[in-house]
């Protein structure tokens, strides 16, 4: 299992504005695997990114919602 960084909007019909931008952590197999659990939000994916090493620890202690959904 992996963590993935979710980049989104709330809305899928509005164009992309970065300072409305929103993220979630997901963890998952795969990225298609968190793209499936997430596609029945209203959701507009930006970009999603495996977290891990550094990169996870330093979301752990750094980021003020690090809150894991899991997508199985």
């Amino acid at each position: 299992m992996a963590v993935f960084k979710v980049f989104f909007q709330h809305n899928k019909n509005e164009v992309i504005v970065r300072e409305n931008t929103n993220s979630i952590y997901v963890e998952g197999e795969t990225e298609e695997q968190v793209r499936r659990y997430l596609k029945d939000r209203n959701y507009n994916i930006e970009f999603i990114t495996k977290l891990e090493g550094a990169h996870l620890e330093y979301e752990k202690e750094h980021s003020n919602h690090f809150n894991v959904e899991n997508a199985q």
